[in-house]
């Protein structure tokens, strides 16, 4: 769709942290035009959790200063009951501030009939993972599965739907600066012995993804322990049981 006006709304944030969005109006209303409510009930949509602190309302060139003062905030007024409707948060000491036709001027004067909004995003609560939860909560000497990691046949390489719980368990690290690790890793299926050491090679793997993320070598070390400590009796019975012998564990060795 193309557009006769070279911007219906702008989404910045200036230098004070705060973000804006633009109503703008057809000459001489104090309701926005079609357009822009549209691009208002977007942009509603897209934030659902934000504050709005102030709204500024601007005019054209057009008409008197004190005119143009008045239909400023009328839009205001105007936007402010949009806003109300939607039930957005809006601040109990919101600034009205209507400028109408004094401020600098754009040369297309549909730019300059407009209200903005400024407002600021909400914090969001961080939801913990199990996994994150786990790791937290873990006693020194307690092993943790990481649920979810798979590997490409006889590799070390992890299959991309493992790439979650790798950064669960980076930022577990992260925010836990004292805890140090043993990665475990554990095959299936082979009756006699891991060939190819491929257990160790994918604890390795784990390691190496830590490493690449700027955890520090000294806070983990990596094992192989092939089909030594199955989960179930070799040769497995069934699928469900090969994928629980083949995993990756931690032993928490400081927390």
């Amino acid at each position: 769709m193309k557009y006769t006006i070279v911007f219906f709304f702008a989404l910045i944030t200036n230098c004070f942290g705060q973000k804006q969005f633009e109503v703008f109006f057809d000459f001489n209303q104090d309701v926005p035009n079609q357009q822009s409510i549209l691009d208002f009930n977007q942009w509603i949509i897209q934030n659902k959790n934000i504050e709005v602190l102030k709204l500024s309302g601007f005019c054209d060139s057009v008409d008197t200063r004190q005119y143009n003062k008045v239909l400023a905030e009328k839009r205001i007024e105007s936007v402010f009951q949009l806003l109300e409707k939607s039930g957005i948060k809006i601040s109990q000491n919101i600034e009205r501030n209507p400028l109408g036709k004094d401020f600098k001027q754009s040369k297309v004067q549909a730019e300059n009939r407009k209200v903005t909004i400024f407002y600021k995003e909400e914090e969001q609560k961080s939801i913990e993972s199990e996994l994150t939860k786990q790791i937290k909560n873990a006693k020194t000497g307690e092993t943790i599965k990481l649920p979810n990691i798979y590997f490409y046949n006889n590799s070390a390489r992890t299959v991309p739907k493992s790439e979650p719980t790798l950064y669960e368990l980076l930022c577990a690290m992260e925010e836990n600066p004292k805890l140090k690790i043993e990665i475990q890793g554990h095959i299936c299926c082979q009756l006699v012995t891991d060939v190819g050491d491929v257990s160790t090679a994918r604890a390795k793997a784990i390691y190496n993804f830590l490493i690449r993320n700027k955890i520090s070598r000294e806070r983990m070390t990596f094992k192989g322990f092939g089909i030594s400590k199955p989960v179930h009796k070799i040769p497995e019975r069934n699928e469900d049981e090969a994928n629980e012998n083949r995993r990756v564990e931690i032993l928490i060795v400081e927390n």
